[in-house]
């Protein structure tokens, strides 16, 4: 025989040590998941727990059946809500720290906010506050410019809410909309 069939023949009849301490090695699975499970369930009681800290907040307005002619459509996603110039306070009460794609209308009346899976809200133009381009809200940061970030009132909180068009080229038509809208109400009470 040849070195090299030798070699080979010696190769293929080296097998694997048998598996001998199967109770300890499910042991440990069964260990690790409990951990994973664990660290889950802590931070579900933590959404919970931001969401019963926030219950101040009232329920979120719904569009008015004429809420007029669109302004702008916006189709994208939605990356949550925080607290106005604290990117990283998101507001999970009402559904509003839950992303998803969302329709975003703009109109005399306001902003519609329409997201399929979620609570559809609507802020009237009356508590539209300003529109910006920025990098970055809770959980979710771009390029700069990449997120439209509106900032709205909603009882007697002043919030932010951030989206992404699909069509990140709309995101200064929207800014000059919103910010057109805030200023020529500036005289009305809000």
């Amino acid at each position: 025989m040849t070195p090299l069939i030798a070699i080979a023949a010696e190769a293929a009849d080296q097998k694997s040590a048998e598996v001998t301490d199967w109770a300890g090695r499910l042991g440990w699975v069964a260990g690790l998941l409990l951990f994973i499970a664990f660290l889950y369930w802590l931070m579900r009681q933590g959404w919970k727990w931001r969401g019963s800290l926030q219950s101040d907040l009232p329920e979120l307005p719904t569009a008015p059946e004429a809420a007029g002619p669109a302004r702008l459509t916006l189709s994208g996603r939605y990356h949550g809500s925080t607290t106005a110039g604290q990117w990283l306070d998101r507001i999970v009460a009402h559904g509003l720290g839950t992303r998803s794609r969302v329709e975003l209308t703009l109109t005399d009346a306001g902003l519609a906010v329409v997201r399929p899976g979620a609570n559809d809200f609507f802020v009237p133009a009356e508590a539209l506050r300003e529109a910006r381009l920025d990098k970055g809200i809770a959980g979710k940061v771009l390029a700069e410019g990449g997120l439209l970030i509106v900032t709205w009132t909603h009882g007697d909180k002043l919030l932010d809410s951030g989206f992404r068009s699909d069509r990140a080229a709309e995101h200064t038509a929207w800014v000059e909309a919103i910010n057109s809208m805030t200023t020529t109400t500036e005289g009305i009470a809000r």
